[in-house]
């Protein structure tokens, strides 16, 4: 795939690759529809039970391409955040968790990206900023998701300074899941691809949506939602098939039904 976008699969693993490392992987509106557009690609192939979000380079990415936000109008400029609230949307609505691997600084948007996906591994070199501010656009849309990562003070700070944090603070925060040896980044993500991807893909589908839908109502509500959410997964072969094989002391096998 072209505009800074590579799309490969590693067995069961969908991975999509950020290719444009000289210009440290802007999200250029086509760069995001790209990846949009990859994201609902794998999203209709049933082999693939998880997908991968990588780049090459010293970035994940710089965040916003700014040649496409200077002399343009409401509208031009409507339609680069439109792209990227496509683009995040997308990661939520796909049925496979998302993993962002995150080597070098991920910025602004391409901050917004990795606290948007499911789950985050970053090498110990990586660093993560909202700059916005120092240069008169502030990160509003990165902040939706950094905001619901890290809290709001933690956000705060980062959206009013511009300062950037390491990857130690960013897992202390709730940024990123995991920090590892910079050599260790791909082999770490894969790992845990492979782990997730060894469950039911229906009940991960399930699991994913269902976290997304309660998370943000009352504890009421969402117990009234997963209640439900819980009896009808019951039912499904595959939950049947994994309880009798707990109970009968032997290794499931999955349909994905």
């Amino acid at each position: 795939m072209s505009h800074g976008v590579d799309i490969t699969r590693d067995d069961s693993i969908g991975v999509i690759t950020l290719t444009d490392a000289r210009r440290r992987n802007p999200l250029s509106t086509e760069t995001m529809t790209a990846i949009t557009a990859a994201l609902h690609e794998f999203g209709l192939t049933s082999e693939v039970r998880v997908i991968v979000i990588r780049a090459l380079g010293p970035a994940f990415s710089a965040g916003h391409d700014l040649s496409e936000l200077v002399d343009r109008t409401l509208d031009d400029e409507r339609a680069v955040f439109s792209a990227c609230t496509e683009m995040i949307s997308a990661v939520h609505a796909v049925r496979q968790p998302v993993i962002a691997e995150v080597a070098g600084f991920a910025f602004a948007a391409g901050c917004q990206l990795v606290a948007t996906c499911d789950l985050a591994v970053a090498a110990r070199s990586a660093m993560f900023s909202t700059p916005g501010v120092k240069i008169g656009l502030f990160c509003s849309t990165p902040m939706v998701a950094l905001s619901r990562a890290v809290g709001r003070k933690r956000a705060m700070k980062m959206l009013l300074t511009g300062d950037a944090i390491d990857a130690t603070t960013a897992a202390d925060w709730g940024l990123v899941n995991d920090v590892v040896d910079d050599d260790a980044l791909g082999s770490t993500v894969m790992d845990l691809a492979q782990k997730v991807a060894a469950s039911s893909a229906m009940t991960v589908a399930i699991g994913k949506k269902a976290f997304y839908q309660q998370i943000d109502e009352s504890e009421a509500d969402a117990y009234a939602l997963m209640q439900e959410t819980m009896a009808t997964n019951a039912l499904t072969c595959d939950a049947q098939e994994g309880m009798s094989a707990f109970l009968g002391k032997r290794d499931p096998v999955w349909t994905d039904s």
